[in-house]
């Protein structure tokens, strides 16, 4: 295996926003790193389209950007219909279908197919649309892998607001949330079907293997990174008494935001505490109906559309961070956190204990939807100074050894020209 070698790579991403959820986040990232390394990268995007550094090419894939704000779920004009597939997505989204990863597929083999001999390989980040599977077939017949990233099973996502719905005894909710993610039993056949996967995290593996139904051994863990120059320690000065930040990319149950709204009441019954969630909730959601309820107007408040810059900031302004989730196959808020120094609270669901590493090191460790023992850690962090600052620098050390995105690349090219020779057929 050549690992000197020079690749050209597509990398499709079906949405890619900027800052918040971790596509949009990863394709940035690893796509300067790699061009960094000596690649080549264009990036391949339907809307929203990432923010990408100097020397990374984007292109445009068009679709109806039906789900846009600020009028999300929008009727197109007719003008706007220019091929069947357009067709397709109207028609899915108006059956309460999500259809965004298969028609980005079916558009990306369509404009990929004149352009196969400029790559040398093809990288999906998690649209494991239909569309693939042709795709795959025209680039073998040239001698080019397909690759495919898998952050974590969407199932996960879907099995957690399916229980909520049932949990409220909302049928209605449940069979349009059965709809919605209908598109999971599609990206399980596509993965199975497509010999070189990767995933962030041991956890998330795990999870795909049992959702999706792969192979363990198709699976390569390559963790994700942080810009720990952006994001880094700043002065303790910087910290504003009882401020807690928390990172909720979606109002939805599996980021448990309405555990850590309902942690922070207990807290405030007790000391002086302020909540600043990165997100929006969702108008008379769970999050939003709990706000009220408790009376926390004035203890909680969102902000969102945060720069790198200013959301390394916030961090370094906060005396703790919170990772309240259901379930994470990774977690950037976490590094994030720890590359600016901060002590973490985390629950244990999912990839984050693997992710900051033994309860006590650079994070305290609750079970996953435990508000009361999240409440205590909380408010243990508030308290204990020394505490604080070990788990900080614990965290900021860590990210610097195992986490940063030059680590991500540098493994990423590795993978790629490991499919390279076994597409090939050459020895490694």
């Amino acid at each position: 295996m050549d690992t000197d070698r020079r690749l050209r790579i597509a990398l499709l991403s079906y949405r890619s926003k900027p800052h918040s959820g971790g596509q949009g986040i990863y394709v940035r990232h690893l796509s300067r790193e790699l061009v960094t390394l000596g690649h080549q990268v264009e990036v391949f995007s339907s809307p929203p389209l990432p923010e990408l550094d100097p020397g990374v090419k984007l292109t445009h894939i068009r679709n109806l950007d039906l789900y846009r704000e600020p009028d999300p779920f929008r009727t197109p004009r007719l003008r706007e219909f220019r091929s069947p597939v357009d067709a397709l997505e109207w028609g899915l989204m108006c059956t309460a279908a999500f259809p965004e990863p298969l028609t980005f597929s079916l558009r990306a083999w369509h404009h990929l197919r004149s352009r196969l001999d400029e790559f040398d390989v093809v990288h999906d980040n998690q649209s494991l649309g239909y569309g693939l599977l042709g795709l795959r077939e025209e680039l073998k017949r040239r001698g080019i892998p397909l690759v495919a990233t898998v952050h974590h099973p969407i199932t996960v996502d879907r099995d957690l607001e399916l229980a909520a719905a049932r949990q409220a005894g909302d049928r209605w909710k449940q069979l349009s949330l059965r709809r919605w993610y209908a598109f999971c039993r599609m990206q399980a056949r596509v993965a199975r079907q497509l010999p070189w996967l990767t995933t962030v995290s041991q956890a998330s593996r795990d999870e795909i293997v049992r959702a999706f139904g792969v192979r363990a051994q198709r699976l390569r863990v390559i963790g994700v990174g942080v810009d720990e120059e952006t994001f880094a320690p700043g002065s303790s000065d910087e910290a504003v008494a009882g401020r807690v930040v928390a990172v909720a990319s979606a109002d939805v149950p599996l980021k448990g935001l309405n555990d850590l709204i309902e942690a922070v009441a207990k807290v405030a019954a007790e000391r002086p505490v302020e909540l600043v969630v990165v997100g929006a909730p969702r108008p008379g959601g769970a999050a939003d109906q709990a706000i009220t309820r408790l009376g926390l107007s004035g203890v909680v408040r969102f902000v969102q559309g945060l720069t790198d810059e200013a959301l390394a900031a916030l961090f370094r302004s906060a005396q703790a961070a919170v990772v309240p989730s259901r379930y994470e196959g990774f977690s950037l808020p976490a590094v994030e956190a720890m590359a600016c120094g901060k002590p973490l609270v985390v629950t244990t669901a999912g990839a984050l204990p693997e992710v900051v590493g033994p309860d006590g090191l650079a994070a305290l460790h609750v079970p996953s939807g435990d508000v009361d023992a999240l409440a205590r850690s909380i408010g243990r962090l508030l308290d204990d100074g020394e505490l604080a600052r070990r788990l900080g620098e614990a965290g900021r050390k860590r990210v610097v050894e195992q986490f940063t995105w030059r680590l991500t690349a540098s493994r990423t090219a590795q993978w790629y020209s490991e499919a390279v020779d076994s597409t090939n057929g050459r020895a490694g």
